[in-house]
C-alpha cells in the first residue's frame, strides 16, 4: 500500500518544546479500529512480568539451574509472551552509555537531525512513521530507524555522524545483542524439547536481519488522549528493549487487561514477536503492547528486532503440530512488511495469517 507521508510540519519533539497542543490526528479516537484494544489508561497496575536469569542458559551453568530456568521461560512465553532478562553480561554503566548516546542524538538541533530524515516510502531514517491513510492515528514520538544487519545492506546516509561515537556504539551493542539473542533462541527451543538451533537458524544466520529502533517519547500535555505508540504486536522473532530508567511507559495486554511494565535498570526487556508465535504454533504468545506518554518527562527507548531474511519461509514447527494442537498458521514469507502495513491500518497481522 502506498504511503502518503511527507516531512511533518513539526516533529513531536518540536511540538513539546514549543508547548503546542497535539493536533487532532494525534488524539486517540474511540471510534477507530485501534479502540478494540481498550481505552487509554495511563496508570494501570504493574505487570508481574517474569524475571529470567539467562546466565543459566550459558554452557557453564549447572544442569539443574538450567532446567529450572527453562521451565520458567516456557511459562513466561506461554502466558505473558515477554520477560525481564537479567544476568546477561552487560553492566549497568554500559547500558546507561548506550542510552546516553541515543539521547544525545535527539538533543541535536533539528537541522542536524533532518539530514537523516527518512525518504518518502521508506521506514529507515529519522522522523515519524509512514502515513498510509488520512485516518491513521499518529504516535507522539520521534525515532531513528536503522537496518543494522546484514552489514552490507546498511544505508549509511541514514546513520548519524553526530554524536561521533553513535555508529561505534551501535556496532558494539549489536554484537552483544547477537550473542544474547542466540542464547535466548536456543533456550526457547530447548524449553519446547526441540533441537537447539530450531529457531536460531531462522533468525541468527549471516543474511538474517537486525533492525534498530531508537525512540524519543517527548513530554505530552495530553497523556490521557495521546499515545506514544499505539497498540500492536511486533513483527520480529524477538525484540530486545532497553527501557528508560527514569520513567515507565510500556504497557502489555494480558487476558484482556492492560498492565504497566516495571522498569528494571539492569534488565533487558525481551518481547516475543509474531514470527515466534507462528513457529511455536501458538504455544508462545506475541503480546499486544503500547506506549503511553507522560506529561512531565520524556522517555528514551532502544529496541533491537531480530528478523529472518525476507526470502525465508516461516511456519509452525512440524513436531509442534498434532491432533491435540492442529496447525494454526499459514506459511509466511517477508512477514515484516505485511505486519508493518497491518499495524498502520489497525489490523492484527497474526489474525490475518491464521488458517
Amino acid at each position: 500500500m502506498a504511503s502518503t507521508d511527507s516531512l511533518p510540519v513539526k516533529t513531536a519533539q518540536q511540538m513539546a518544546m514549543d508547548g503546542d497542543q497535539p493536533p487532532p490526528n494525534y488524539i486517540f479516537n474511540a471510534t477507530t479500529s485501534y479502540s478494540k484494544f481498550g481505552p487509554l489508561e495511563t496508570s494501570p497496575p504493574f505487570a508481574p512480568v517474569p524475571i529470567i536469569d539467562i546466565s543459566c542458559f550459558f554452557s557453564s551453568a549447572k544442569q539443574d539451574d538450567q532446567q529450572t530456568e527453562l521451565a520458567k521461560l516456557r511459562s513466561a512465553l506461554s502466558t505473558w509472551g515477554c520477560f525481564q532478562a537479567v544476568n546477561h553480561g552487560l553492566s549497568d554503566s554500559y547500558l546507561d552509555n548506550v542510552r546516553q548516546v541515543i539521547k544525545k542524538f535527539f538533543e541535536l538541533p533539528l537541522e542536524e537531525k533532518t539530514k537523516y530524515f527518512r525518504e518518502t516510502g521508506s521506514v529507515e531514517g529519522y522522523g515519524n512513521d509512514m502515513t498510509y491513510s488520512k485516518n491513521q492515528a499518529q504516535d507522539w514520538c520521534d525515532r531513528l530507524f536503522l537496518r543494522i544487519l546484514p552489514e552490507d545492506e546498511r544505508k549509511l546516509r541514514f546513520w548519524p555522524q553526530n554524536p561521533s561515537n553513535l555508529r561505534e556504539t551501535i556496532d558494539e551493542y549489536t554484537n552483544k545483542i547477537k550473542f544474547i539473542s542466540v542464547v535466548i533462541f536456543e533456550a526457547m527451543a530447548k524449553s519446547l524439547d526441540l533441537e537447539e538451533n530450531s529457531f536460531s537458524k531462522f533468525f541468527m544466520e549471516e543474511r538474517d536481519v537486525l533492525q534498530g529502533r531508537f525512540i524519543l517519547y517527548p513530554p505530552c500535555p495530553m497523556p490521557d488522549k495521546v499515545f506514544g505508540l499505539k497498540a500492536h504486536s511486533d513483527r520480529s522473532g524477538i525484540t530486545l528493549l532497553l527501557q528508560d530508567p527514569g520513567v515507565e511507559g510500556l504497557q502489555v495486554l494480558n487476558d484482556g487487561k492492560w498492565f504497566m511494565v516495571p522498569v528494571i535498570r539492569d534488565a533487558i526487556f525481551v518481547n516475543l514477536g509474531d514470527q515466534m508465535q507462528i513457529m511455536s504454533n501458538g504455544i508462545f504468545k506475541s503480546p499486544v503492547h503500547r506506549v503511553v506518554t507522560n506529561k512531565e518527562k520524556g522517555r528514551i527507548s532502544v529496541a533491537m528486532f531480530t528478523e529472518p531474511n525476507p526470502n525465508k519461509e516461516i511456519s509452525p514447527e512440524d513436531v509442534l503440530v498434532d491432533e491435540k494442537r492442529p496447525r494454526v498458521y499459514k506459511t509466511v514469507k517477508n512477514y515484516a512488511v505485511f505486519n508493518h502495513e497491518c499495524f498502520q491500518k489497525g489490523i492484527v497481522a497474526l489474525d490475518a495469517v491464521k488458517l
